[in-house]
């Protein structure tokens, strides 16, 4: 994976971007924002409509157009907007000026990535993302070393004879060392179920204002609260207009009424990313994959036929493993009059049945989302107990209020009669400590029709 040279000196590295599209017309705008999320100054550009051509990606002659960009640029790199093979990075490679670098669109996500990472779970995908860029990449340095091609290797980096057998070595090693955090995570989510919270994770494209939606809809109270009991639990999450400034997950307190909701932001889906990219990161997407509802935020603010495009990259993203209900969230209606929003919501029904439209930034039809929330989430099960006047049962009508909804709650002299709804598993919970209470005399437990 190419290094990003260090940006502490202050001067940004430059940088041509380039793409090649089959047919129409190349746009440029995503990748431009994605060097600039990287660090580079981005200083030209060039495009090209025709087939891939298998020496050089781009035809010749457009590659050697390229060449005389890079070198009246002076840039550091050439960023290309498409998956390229290690050979056409190589023979590109060969035409640029000395010093100048080849980095295609996932080397520069990877890099991105590579420099958000925080958490260890974070640092491990983000390696094992490269690694498995690198394999194929290991074999054509092997190759081209073979031909006695070695300097530099055009931007492919040195090689060692021994670095193919290490990258499966590795990549088996921190495979081992996400699965032991991936079960870690299931314990701790079945944890939180027990306790009565529900799961509800952020999803959608990139930028689309998942954090911005987290720190308005958290209770950052509870979150303190809380801390001790889920140590795992942030207090901050960034709300920046930048590509990935959530790289691994932010979990809060959520505030959405009567039920007791855990929020987790992940990272932004990202259009035509490789099948080996998204596996690496599995281990982030389980929050998503396996929460009991899943809202999908989508930038109400962009075209159309953008927001469909996004739409459409998330729903792939979630189709195959997804378990909950998605609700779409169209995010940022400040920006819209209501007929643009109306027209907007008129062309994506198909995609985007009966959206939640809200303003993340300034609080607009929140609890409209609010109440959305609790009306997707899994049913509760509404139950009514009758209990012994006692210390243990006052602790456990104490309990009931934390894990569930308390609708009525009633005492005299010998007993208190308690109603609520809660989820099955906190119901099943209250009726065996209920029922331990007092083996001899066990308390009557009916459940409501």
């Amino acid at each position: 994976m190419t290094a990003i040279p260090d940006r502490r000196t202050g001067e940004a590295p430059t940088a041509v971007v380039a793409k090649r599209v089959d047919r129409g017309r190349a746009d440029l705008t995503e990748i431009t924002e994605l060097a600039t999320a990287a660090g580079y100054e981005v200083t030209a550009s060039l495009t090209q409509t025709r087939d891939q051509d298998p020496a050089y990606h781009f035809g010749e002659g457009k590659a050697d157009e390229l060449a005389r960009l890079v070198a009246r640029e002076d840039a550091d790199v050439v960023i290309i907007d498409n998956e390229v093979g290690p050979y056409q990075t190589f023979n590109i490679g060969s035409k640029l000026p000395e010093g100048a670098e080849v980095v295609d669109r996932f080397t520069l996500i990877l890099d991105i990535f590579g420099q958000r990472a925080q958490t260890r779970k974070a640092q491990l995908q983000v390696e094992l993302a490269g690694l498995r860029y690198e394999l194929p990449r290991a074999e054509v340095k092997a190759s081209l070393a073979k031909r006695d091609e070695r300097p530099g290797f055009m931007g492919l980096g040195e090689y060692d004879e021994s670095r193919e057998r290490d990258i499966k070595a590795q990549i088996s090693r921190i495979k081992d060392e996400l699965d032991a955090i991936a079960e870690t995570e299931e314990k701790r989510r079945e944890q939180r179920r027990e306790s009565g919270f529900d799961l509800v994770a952020l999803a959608g494209y990139t930028n689309a204002g998942k954090s911005t939606l987290l720190r308005r809809l958290a209770d950052d109270l509870d979150v303190d609260e809380n801390a001790e009991k889920h140590p795992d639990l942030d207090s901050t999450a960034e709300s920046q207009n930048q590509l990935f400034t959530t790289l691994g997950t932010t979990t809060r307190r959520a505030n959405t009424g009567k039920r007791d909701v855990l929020l987790t932001d992940t990272v932004g889906f990202i259009s035509d990313l490789p099948h080996w990219l998204v596996e690496s990161f599995e281990s982030t997407l389980q929050s998503v994959y396996h929460a009991d509802l899943v809202l999908l935020v989508v930038d109400a603010s962009e075209p159309v036929e953008e927001m469909r495009e996004k739409l459409v990259t998330s729903h792939d993203t979630l189709y195959e493993r997804n378990e909950a209900p998605i609700v779409t969230v169209f995010n940022k209606v400040d920006r819209l009059s209501d007929d643009e929003l109306r027209h907007k919501r008129e062309a994506l029904s198909a995609l985007a049945p009966n959206p939640v439209c809200v303003s993340g930034l300034t609080g607009d039809r929140i609890d409209d989302l609010r109440e959305r929330v609790e009306a997707e989430l899994p049913d509760w099960k509404r139950e009514r107990l009758l209990l012994p006047l006692s210390d243990d049962a006052m602790s456990l009508v104490s309990w009931v209020h934390d894990n569930g909804h308390v609708e009525r709650e009633e005492y005299d002299a010998t007993q208190v009669e308690l109603e609520f709804e809660a989820p099955p598993s906190v119901v099943e919970q209250v009726r065996s400590r209920a029922a331990d209470l007092d083996r001899e005399a066990p308390p009557e437990s009916v459940e409501s029709p």
